[in-house]
């Protein structure tokens, strides 16, 4: 009932920096728990970032700590992914997903989010 619309991706410079979005329409995720997940071709869709339904507790893959942020704001049904110093290896089409959480868990796997945006495509040359 919810839908997930991802943007911000694009072309970029290894080392630069991109911030991706994702916004909800159809349904508040005020509480919803989010995540960020991404995919290349041939590839399993691989766990970025993952942030609670109330922003207080986030957790990363190895790939992305120390370089990548995830956030939400609530009041505009949007969370964010900050990816900065990125890699030619962080080439993949990201996507958000959610589900409802009445606890402050955050999730990394798919098969536990139940709503996915279309994807943005993410490119980094070298």
């Amino acid at each position: 009932q919810v839908q997930l619309v991802e943007s911000g991706g694009g072309l970029v410079q290894a080392g630069g920096t991109l911030r991706l979005s994702c916004a909800a329409s159809g349904r508040t995720i005020n509480n919803f728990a989010m995540g960020w997940f991404r995919q290349t071709p041939g590839k399993e869709r691989e766990f970025v970032a993952a942030i609670n339904w109330s922003g207080a507790r986030t957790y990363y893959a190895d790939s992305a700590k120390g370089r990548f942020t995830i956030s939400r704001d609530s009041a505009k049904t949007t969370v964010y992914l900050q990816m900065n110093s990125l890699k030619p290896d962080d080439t993949a089409v990201y996507y958000c997903a959610g589900r409802y959480s009445t606890y402050g868990y955050y999730y990394t796997s798919g098969g536990q989010y139940d709503y996915w945006g279309q994807g943005t495509q993410v490119t980094v040359s070298s």
